[in-house]
């Protein structure tokens, strides 16, 4: 069986790959891999560089899309479902790592750790102007409040709290597990301090988090994501930005990836920018891979495949 893995591999990783699996395991760096290497592909290992309809097409032997993570909107699911491919993903195995780099921009912005880093840098350190110390807070005794509760805040909630902070929580219902309060999010914008994005990009959730969403949050709120860039109105992100709406943002995904390189984003001084690497360890990586191996055993035998989405 033939997999190609269409994400830029370092040494490591590469390593990584190659000790997975037993199958011929080929590795696609560029956003179109070269059209010999789809035309005896089985399998698809799909990252993040978009499975368009075109590169379905030019995979005749393609049998199963791969998704290693968990958002499936990067596939056209179309062109998948005429052709009955089927496609999974890999619920839970980024979890840990998603978390993290969520908590790790929370307190980035709060802060304000790139001004101090840069000054570092610049050796201007130690002779900053005191307004800029101005304001800079902590997390612990703020509400956080997440919006979707799956993997994810299942691993961060607890950490949150056990950090003192108050955890409120927006979902399509109560859940009996969580480790927060539940409330209609109308009310979670109105009374977090920080707000956390934890939900796929859908027609339902699309721009979820506009202008009125903003106008809503209290004065200083900071606002946090680690889903997908579409679910905020990123112009009306910038002004929430721009005008102090907003104290900061922390993100790791954006509208567009990557962002161009005017996007206002990338000049405000109250955003923590990360380039979609929430999901990316070696943990994930290797949970993912061994879901990823079994699925291709399952293919080859015949069986059920975990975590069908399509």
């Amino acid at each position: 069986m033939n997999v190609l893995f269409h994400y830029a591999a370092g040494p490591d990783l590469a390593a990584r790959l190659a000790a997975s699996s037993s199958e011929v395991l080929r590795i696609a760096p560029c956003a179109e891999p070269d059209a010999a290497l789809l035309a005896d592909t089985d399998v698809l290992w799909h990252v993040l560089s978009p499975a368009t309809a075109a590169l379905i097409a030019a995979a005749p032997r393609l049998r199963l899309i791969q998704k290693i993570g968990v958002g499936v909107n990067t596939i056209d699911l179309g062109a998948a479902r005429a052709r009955g491919i089927p496609v999974c993903n890999l619920p839970g195995t980024n979890a840990r790592a998603v978390a993290e780099l969520t908590l790790a921009l929370m307190l980035a912005a709060l802060r304000r750790l790139p001004l101090f880093h840069a000054a570092m840098r610049e050796g201007k350190g130690f002779v900053l102007d005191p307004a800029s110390q101005d304001g800079i807070g902590e997390l612990g005794g703020r509400t956080v409040g997440l919006v979707g509760y799956g993997a994810v805040p299942c691993v961060l909630a607890p950490i949150l709290r056990a950090m003192g902070c108050r955890v409120i929580y927006t979902a399509r219902g109560p859940r009996g597990d969580a480790a927060g309060e539940f409330c209609p999010l109308h009310a979670l914008l109105a009374e977090a301090d920080v707000i956390s994005l934890h939900v796929p990009l859908t027609a339902e959730t699309e721009r979820m988090i506009d202008a009125a969403a903003f106008a809503r949050m209290r004065p200083g709120a900071v606002l946090v994501n680690t889903a997908r860039g579409g679910v905020v109105d990123q112009a009306a992100l910038v002004d929430a930005l721009r005008s102090g709406r907003l104290a900061a943002a922390g993100l790791d995904v954006f509208a567009d990836e990557p962002p161009a390189a005017d996007d206002p984003l990338l000049q405000l001084p109250n955003a923590v920018l990360t380039p979609h690497i929430g999901w990316l360890t070696t943990g994930t990586f290797d949970r993912s891979f061994t879901l990823a191996v079994e699925n291709c055993r399952r293919l080859a035998a015949g069986e059920e495949l975990l975590h069908r989405a399509v």
